[in-house]
């Protein structure tokens, strides 16, 4: 399934935006929150999209039926990028579909950051597959958007302040506009 439209992007927020996942703030807090820290850091409208849409393959599975909480690693990170591979292209997607990874990257390459992680973000990790190796940090390293990813794990993990208002989903429809894909021309 891929996603057809900003509006239907929005509705998934609009519905499953309030449920929580494994953090004490809503999805759609810790989504704005996200994307709040990347223009705060004058990320371009790509990796904007990308911090205000990382966790959309979350909502997915709950529109799905899943339980998002529990210990299950269904891959959002992937179920989302591929969501939303042909409305945007890899500057929203790759980043997105590397959030995950990038928290593991982290843990295995900096000292301090395992201790800054949310008690949700500590429990997944496990499942996840715990820090990276050398050997998989040196892959990670290489693949393309490797660091947008990491940046986008960082504002992931500063994006989840209970109560902060950054404003409205509707907000960012515009920068979305911008950031989608045009329209493919015939070859």
């Amino acid at each position: 399934m891929t996603a057809g439209s900003i509006e239907e992007i929005h509705a998934l927020y609009e519905r499953w935006g309030a449920e929580h996942y494994d953090e004490e703030l809503s999805q759609l807090a810790h989504a704005l929150q996200t994307a709040a820290l990347a223009e705060r850091e004058s990320a371009g409208d790509g990796l904007v999209a990308a911090a205000l849409l990382h966790d959309v393959g979350h909502l997915l599975e709950l529109q799905a039926g899943a339980d998002a909480t529990g210990p299950v690693d269904r891959r959002h990170e992937r179920t989302g990028a591929a969501y939303l591979s042909e409305m945007f292209d890899d500057g929203v997607t790759a980043p997105i579909s590397l959030h995950v990874q990038a928290k593991r990257y982290l843990c295995a390459t900096d000292a301090s950051y395992a201790g800054g992680l949310s008690a949700g973000s500590t429990r997944s990790l496990e499942l996840q597959g715990g820090p990276m190796t050398a050997a998989e940090c040196r892959d990670f390293e290489a693949r393309p958007g490797f660091a947008e990813a990491v940046s986008l794990r960082r504002w992931d993990d500063l994006g989840k302040v209970d109560g902060l208002d950054v404003g409205t989903f509707d907000r960012h429809v515009p920068l979305l506009e911008r950031a989608r894909r045009g329209p493919c021309l015939p070859q």
